[in-house]
């Protein structure tokens, strides 16, 4: 199974890797560069040896970085709106230099712009971005938001209108994030308003267009549209949930990634990774082991 934490990069990229094993993970996220800050030094040859040698040695079946928190594609500023633009065709690059297929980011805030034209505007800038980035083959990843403030992507129709006006359809993919759609209204706490919140999806987006899965539990309430996250199972969703999502399918190959608070030994990202395996229904795990046994002799 593909499953991880998004993990730090203190002390180099490459350190990601070897921390991952601490909770034996088999997926990864990572930010590239200083999530707030808009600069930061290029990769150099050596960041970059050091990432694929670490690679080789712990080989990991699936890595997404995270683009910087201040990027808003549809900013009404000027200048933000250039500084966004520029740094995330930075974070497309830096993807590629590390072999990563995946830059996880959201979507932007309106900021007192109509919604609409928002959703239109970050379509877009995306298209802008993949023109500036023709020569590589990087998806941009979009994650369901909580919606607080103006925020957009809380909802899986906005999300949906965004896609469809990507040229580049094969430069385009979704995460969902279990704390963001609970908080954005996508009452996933029963194995029924799940399987009501995976329809929905399916219908407007489609799971083929699922590639990343962000599992966090929330600190906030239903419907609140505040971003808290959560151990697995001691928030507001709670296990039962979880257990479906774990139980799907359809989820079986797709790359989970936690988000949830952690100390420096990673302890809790041990116990959480530990308790969403503990969740695979044995008849899945004989899948799981089946499927990987096929690709290993292929």
């Amino acid at each position: 199974m593909k499953i991880g934490a998004h993990t730090s990069v203190a002390g180099g990229l490459h350190n990601a890797i070897t921390r991952s094993r601490t909770f034996n993970g088999t997926a990864l996220q990572i930010f590239s560069k200083n999530n707030n800050r808009w600069q930061a030094p290029p990769l150099s040859e050596a960041d970059i040896a050091a990432w694929h040698d670490a690679a080789r040695e712990f080989p990991l079946e699936a890595v997404a970085i995270h683009d910087s928190y201040l990027i808003n594609l549809c900013s009404p500023d000027p200048v933000t709106f250039a500084r966004s633009l520029d740094a995330f065709i930075d974070e497309h690059r830096r993807a590629a230099a590390l072999g990563i297929r995946l830059l996880n980011f959201h979507p932007g805030a309106a900021c007192g712009r109509d919604r609409e034209d928002a959703v239109a505007l970050v379509a877009e800038r995306m298209n802008m971005a993949h023109e500036a980035t023709a020569d590589l083959d990087t998806i941009s990843v979009i994650e369901t938001t909580a919606g607080q403030g103006s925020t957009l992507g809380h909802r899986f129709d906005e999300v949906a209108r965004i896609i469809r006006d990507v040229d580049d359809q094969r430069r385009v993919a979704v995460c969902i994030d279990t704390c963001h759609i609970f908080a954005g209204g996508y009452d996933i706490r029963t194995a029924r308003g799940y399987e009501e919140a995976m329809a929905e999806f399916d219908a407007l987006i489609g799971i083929d267009r699922l590639v990343l899965l962000h599992l966090n539990d929330s600190k906030a309430d239903f419907g609140s549209r505040v971003d808290r996250h959560e151990h697995i199972g001691k928030g507001k969703i709670g296990e039962e949930g979880f257990r479906a999502l774990m139980a799907d399918p359809r989820m079986m190959t797709i790359p989970k990634v936690i988000e949830t608070p952690k100390g420096k030994d990673l302890r809790e990202d041990l116990e959480n990774i530990t308790l969403l395996r503990s969740f695979v229904p044995e008849a899945l795990r004989a899948r799981q082991t089946s499927a990987a046994a096929a690709m290993a002799d292929a």
